[in-house]
């Protein structure tokens, strides 16, 4: 077990490194520069905010520094606004972030796990079509056009809900259901995939002719043995949470991680970018490591050797 630990981990820092090294030199190669808008900048200001930023250094000095700094735990400040950090603009946009996403992972993984089970022991019903079709609908439809229906519909039809901003509870209720939307078609289709395969296994049939009724079978061996498939997907899934729902926080105009990415990619903000992706890179990597170790948990027949 250790090893494997130091393994991952070690893994780990060469794809944060390799992550960190492409995105510098990929942000150099894109036309423009933090400084170039707005046009009428005066050149002496420029060349001096160049030198404060070290960008009037060879390309190669600024990796160099910037490596330096990120294994002192330095992410930078803005290029574009003064006084904000990339630190600081984690610590304050990951709560509306984290608010939204994990509501919309727990959302829809509860409603998409009850979809998903009783579609499958309802195979070819009625209420499996039903819920093949909600999935179908889920995967379809892109966020931006279910956030902007439920705007219209509860924001500006009914008026029962505020469309965007952050000032209090009722503003997450729609961003919420709008990122739990997806998640509940792709649980309740994974689920009832996975359980249609378990329910053909031997073990099912054994379970049944020991006298087990329905409700013990599904219980202690379908719902857990279908759930190792869903697993897979909760790392990308919970980094994905962790690092802003950049879609949803924009139609919403949520202050969240996913706004602060866009926004500083639209002004070419550096270090911004560079920051927030190793820092989205580093959780994505600690998501896919605890995956590792619920393979585990959920079946205890996976072991983790050598």
């Amino acid at each position: 077990m250790g090893k494997y630990v130091l393994k991952r981990f070690g893994s780990m820092l060469i794809t944060l490194f390799l992550i960190a090294t492409v995105t510098f030199f990929l942000m150099h190669l894109i036309p423009g520069d933090p400084f170039s808008l707005p046009r009428d900048t005066p050149e002496v200001v420029r060349e001096n905010l160049e030198e404060k930023y070290g960008l009037d250094k060879p390309l190669f000095e600024q990796y160099t520094i910037y490596m330096k700094n990120l294994l002192h735990g330095d992410f930078g400040s803005s290029m574009k606004y003064k006084g904000q950090t990339v630190v600081g603009k984690l610590a304050s946009g990951m709560p509306p972030s984290a608010l939204v996403g994990f509501g919309g992972v727990i959302i829809g993984s509860i409603i998409g796990l009850v979809l998903g089970c009783v579609a499958a022991l309802n195979n070819k019903g009625k209420v499996d079509y039903l819920v093949i079709i909600l999935a179908i609908l889920g995967v379809s439809i892109p966020s931006f056009v279910f956030g902007s229906l439920i705007q219209k519909i509860f924001g500006v039809d009914l008026k029962l809900f505020p469309i965007q901003g952050w000032k209090g509870l009722s503003y997450i209720i729609l961003p919420m259901f709008t990122a739990a939307f997806t998640n509940i078609a792709f649980y309740a289709r994974m689920l009832r995939t996975s359980m249609l395969d378990v329910m053909k296994q031997d073990y099912i049939y054994t379970a049944k002719s020991k006298g087990l009724n329905k409700t013990e079978i599904v219980k202690r061996h379908m719902i857990r043995n279908s759930l190792l498939p869903l697993v897979t997907s909760f790392g990308p899934m919970c980094a994905g949470v962790l690092t802003g729902n950049f879609v949803v926080e924009k139609i919403f105009n949520i202050p969240g991680i996913g706004q602060a990415m866009i926004t500083a990619i639209q002004g070419s903000d550096y270090t911004m970018i560079m920051g927030l992706t190793v820092i989205f890179s580093f959780i994505s990597a600690i998501m896919y490591f605890v995956v590792d170790i619920l393979y585990g948990v959920v079946d205890p027949r996976i072991r983790i050797a050598g």
